[in-house]
């Protein structure tokens, strides 16, 4: 696990690692220093407070799980995945992301408030002043590479997988939306229905899974018109 604080002077190699030089049997060589994307999971703190450029060093990463630095090509380790926090309501010093960098997220979620009673858990265990290594493992990343296997022989069939593409295509055609859901989008419901189904404890991939997983897979892919924009506004206030 690795934490990158996004900050506006935080640079692409920062995120991704860089070549340094160093002395070796009294020539100069370059050697590669690691960035903390060479983690399992990899939290992207604020990630909208950097700029586009530092931003779109993830891209790759997200897309391909390597990175490629000065030409060279290095794999990142398996399991692999970003996870992302951005204040949706605080706009000073920030950067929109780049919709090819949204399009990387499969998920899109808002945490928002915790219970009553969540929130009075917080105070227990603030009081109770639990350190990081005080919890103990659950889990492995060999055990996550096998449960990612059993995922991909969940049977989804085709009226489901004819389903997924109708949605995405009628995002596309409808006039109040200025950009639709990509074929990214449409692979990241396919994989996220088979596991939502694995957790519910199915092999096989249901319509209301679909259902379920389109406000968060899809939300995050689509730009709405003026029109678009002005017909939710009107929503809400009502």
């Amino acid at each position: 696990f690795s934490r990158i604080q996004f900050t506006p002077d935080l640079m692409p190699a920062d995120v991704t690692g860089t070549n340094l030089i160093i002395k070796e049997e009294g020539n100069n060589v370059f050697q590669f220093e690691p960035g903390p994307v060479f983690s399992n999971i990899v939290l992207a703190d604020e990630i909208n407070r950097a700029t586009p450029r530092t931003q779109s060093a993830l891209l790759e990463c997200m897309e391909e799980s390597q990175i490629t630095v000065d030409g060279v090509t290095y794999a990142l380790p398996t399991p692999f995945f970003v996870v992302a926090t951005q204040n949706p309501i605080e706009t000073s010093g920030t950067f929109p992301l780049p919709e090819a960098q949204m399009d990387r997220f499969i998920i899109k979620l808002s945490i928002g408030y915790p219970s009553k009673k969540e929130e009075l858990d917080i105070l227990l265990r603030n009081e109770n002043n639990i350190q990081p290594n005080q919890l103990s493992q659950v889990i492995t990343c060999d055990d996550i590479v096998t449960l990612s296997e059993e995922v991909n022989k969940v049977y989804c069939s085709e009226p489901i997988r004819e389903y997924i593409v109708n949605i995405t295509e009628a995002t596309r055609n409808a006039d109040f939306i200025k950009l639709g859901v990509s074929p990214r989008g449409s692979i990241a419901m396919y994989k996220m229905a088979k596991a939502y189904a694995f957790i519910k404890g199915r092999d096989y991939v249901l319509p209301d899974d679909i259902k379920a997983l389109a406000p968060y897979v899809f939300s995050h892919r689509i730009m709405l018109t003026s029109k678009g924009k002005s017909a939710v506004s009107d929503n809400v206030h009502r």
